[in-house]
C-alpha cells in the first residue's frame, strides 16, 4: 500500500471543510467529555465509563478513517504494471498522456489518474478511489452515528437540563441565523449553541452520504459513473460488491481502520457482471 506524499489538501475549500473536522471535532469532544457527560453520569461510574469508552471508539475511527483517505495513495501506477497487459478496455488520459485503466479517472485537483475514482472529498482534501473507498465508508458511517450519539446528549442538556435557558425563541432563530451569536447572549452560551448547530450539520452531513453512497456501494458502482450502462456494468451481487470496498475481512474491517483487509481486485482488470457478459 502506497502511502501520498502530501496527503494535506490543497485548495482552500478543502482545506476549510477539513478543519471543521480536524479541529473542532476534538475540541467537541473535549467539551461533551467535560460539561455534557458529568450532568447526566456520576464519573467514575459504570454508565460514565461506559460512554466515555464509546465516545473515545467514535472518535477514533471517525479520525482514524479520515486521516486513512488522506494518507493512502489510490492513484494509478502504470508504470509498475506487466509491459503487455490485456488493454483492450484502456484508454488514453488526455491529461497524463498516458495509458488509463478501466474505472480509473483524472482528477484535475489532485492532477492524477484515480483508479476505480468515485469523487474528490473536500473533508479529506483528496480522491477517493479502490484502496481508500473502504475508509471513506467508515468515516462517513461512524460520523453518522458518533453525531446522533452526540445529538441525543446534547438536546436533553440543553432543552431539558438547561431549559430556562435554551427553551425559548431566540435560541431557535440563533440556530436558522449562527450570526445572531455575535449579537445577542453570553459567550458561554453561544458556545454552546455552536456545537450544537455543528452537531446537527455533522448528523445532516452523515445522513446525506449515507443515504446516497449505500446503494452506489451495494450495486458495486461509483459515483463516477454517468450512463445506465455503467452503473450496473460492475455489479456481481451484494456479497462480491461489498468485499470489493471492505476487502476479504469486511466482517471485521469495518471496526477499525487497522484491521487489515486486502482488495481481491488490484484496480488494472476488472470482470464485468453476469448480466453484461451475457
Amino acid at each position: 500500500m502506497r502511502i501520498r506524499s502530501n496527503p494535506l489538501p490543497r485548495r482552500l475549500v478543502d482545506i476549510m471543510c477539513f478543519l471543521i473536522i480536524g479541529v473542532f471535532l476534538p475540541v467537541v469532544f473535549m467539551f461533551e467529555i467535560v460539561v455534557v457527560l458529568p450532568a447526566f453520569h456520576e464519573p467514575g461510574g459504570f454508565f460514565h465509563t461506559f460512554t466515555f469508552l464509546m465516545a473515545m471508539f467514535l472518535v477514533f475511527n471517525i479520525k482514524g478513517n479520515m486521516i486513512a483517505c488522506m494518507m493512502i495513495d489510490t492513484s494509478a501506477d502504470v508504470k509498475k504494471l506487466d509491459p503487455t497487459p490485456d488493454q483492450a478496455n484502456w484508454r488514453e488520459c488526455d491529461e497524463c498522456q498516458k495509458l488509463a485503466p478501466p474505472r480509473s479517472w483524472h482528477c484535475k485537483i489532485c492532477k492524477v489518474c484515480i483508479l476505480k475514482r468515485d469523487h474528490h472529498c473536500i473533508y479529506t482534501g483528496c480522491c477517493i478511489g479502490l484502496r481508500n473507498h473502504r475508509f471513506f465508508m467508515g468515516f462517513i458511517f461512524y460520523l453518522f452515528v458518533g453525531s446522533v450519539y452526540a445529538l441525543v446528549y446534547n438536546s436533553i442538556y440543553m432543552w431539558v437540563i438547561h431549559g430556562h435557558i435554551y427553551s425559548n425563541w431566540l435560541t431557535v432563530i440563533k440556530l436558522a441565523c449562527p450570526m445572531l451569536y455575535l449579537v445577542t447572549g453570553t459567550f458561554w452560551s453561544n458556545l454552546y449553541l455552536l456545537f450544537y448547530s455543528l452537531n446537527i450539520l455533522a448528523l445532516a452531513y452523515g445522513v446525506i452520504l449515507l443515504v446516497y453512497h449505500v446503494p452506489i456501494v451495494l450495486r458495486g458502482g461509483v459515483s463516477a459513473d454517468r450512463t445506465k450502462e455503467s452503473k450496473v456494468k460492475y455489479d456481481r451481487g451484494v456479497y462480491q460488491n461489498l468485499r470489493s470496498v471492505f476487502g476479504n475481512r469486511m466482517h471485521l474491517a469495518w471496526l477499525s481502520p487497522l484491521i487489515r483487509s486486502d482488495l481481491p481486485e488490484d484496480g488494472y482488470h476488472w470482470s464485468v457482471s453476469r448480466n453484461k457478459q451475457d
